[in-house]
This record gives C-alpha cells, sequence and structure tokens, in this order.
C-alpha cells in the first residue's frame, strides 16, 4: 500500500508539474499577447507618425509665421523664408512658392534670359538679389556646367500645391543687410540677410 500511496503522490506531483508548466506556458502565451499589445502600441503609434504628420504641418507653420517677406503675382505667391550669409562667400536664400493660378505653372518665366541659363528648365535660376545702397545686382550662382545653385522644378508646380525652393548668390559686403529679392514678373522682395551659423 506504501508503494501504491506512493506512485499516486507521484502522479499527482506529475500532474501538479505538468499544470504548472501548462499555466507558465498559458502565461508566456500571455507575453505574446502583450506583444499584440505593443503592436496595438506600434498600430498607436502609426497615428503618432500621422502625428509626426502633423508636426511637420506644424513646422510649416512656423515657417510661414518666419516670412521675411512676401509678393503674389498671377495667381502666384513667393515667399521668402531665410537668407543667410554663408562662410563661402556666398548668401542663400530659401523660400515658397504656392500656386493658385487655376493651372501648372512651370516657372519658364523664372529661369532667366540668359543663354547658358537654357538649359535649367523651370527653375528660379533667373532670380537675383539687388543691393540698393552698392548699387550692385547679383546672379544665381551656376557651375562649370552652367546649371544654376538653385532649385528647379521639374514636372512643374500644380494649382493649389505649395513647394520650397532655394538659390544661391555672390554674397553682397557684410555692410549689405538689406537686399531685393526679385525672379520673373513677380515685384521685388525686401529681405534682410542674417549671418550664417
Amino acid at each position: 500500500m506504501n508503494i501504491r500511496r506512493t506512485t499516486k503522490g507521484r502522479t499527482v506531483l506529475t500532474a501538479v508539474a505538468i499544470t504548472t508548466g501548462l499555466v507558465l506556458t498559458v502565461a508566456g502565451c500571455g507575453g505574446g499577447g502583450d506583444d499584440e499589445g505593443s503592436d496595438k502600441k506600434t498600430s498607436s503609434s502609426s497615428p503618432a507618425k500621422n502625428g509626426e504628420g502633423d508636426d511637420r504641418q506644424s513646422s510649416e507653420s512656423p515657417s510661414a509665421q518666419q516670412i521675411l517677406a512676401e509678393v503674389k503675382s498671377g495667381g502666384l505667391t513667393l515667399a521668402v523664408t531665410s537668407a543667410n550669409r554663408d562662410e563661402g562667400g556666398f548668401v542663400t536664400v530659401e523660400g515658397t512658392v504656392t500656386n493658385n493660378s487655376g493651372k501648372s505653372w512651370v516657372a519658364a518665366d523664372w529661369r532667366g534670359d540668359e543663354r547658358e541659363l537654357a538649359g535649367n528648365g523651370g527653375s528660379i535660376a533667373g532670380a537675383s538679389l539687388v543691393d540698393q545702397t552698392g548699387k550692385k545686382k547679383y546672379l544665381v550662382l551656376r557651375d562649370t556646367e552652367g546649371r544654376c545653385l538653385c532649385t528647379r522644378f521639374t514636372g512643374g508646380v500644380q494649382s493649389g500645391e505649395t513647394t520650397e525652393w532655394f538659390a544661391q548668390f555672390p554674397a553682397p559686403p557684410e555692410d549689405t543687410a538689406k537686399v531685393s529679392f526679385q525672379v520673373g514678373s513677380m515685384p521685388p522682395a525686401s529681405v534682410e540677410i542674417s549671418e550664417g551659423e
């Protein structure tokens, strides 16, 4: 009888061990449920990514608040958001253009009339900075092949769209803090040059 009790006791202990193992396994699977929860967190972080998109929109809003100059003509709105003097002896001007003309815009009159610029297509290559005080006009810099150091509007800008642009110019003298930015038939925009970092 002692042998039977011992065998029965071992069977009970084995059953308890198996049950405990199953409970731990189920708990481990429950951890998998947490992983699903973390997948849910990831999916809930997808809206956070959308939130990042919102941050991008809100980061566009501050740049809209930091507009140095804005001019309008023919359904286009040109905004200058920065004009930084860089160490290399040039000024980088940046901004946005919004097309509210009701049709696609290819920047044909912004590329300039110079022959060298013909290969730049729809671009802001015809832009200039005018130093009224020093009575000098600065044109967009070009590389050795005549391509402008500026934005090319490949494919144009569709109606209702806003796109960013930049153009680099030789820097006016250091005591020149204010210049006029002009491109195509847009009115001149008076901008203040800030020192680069």
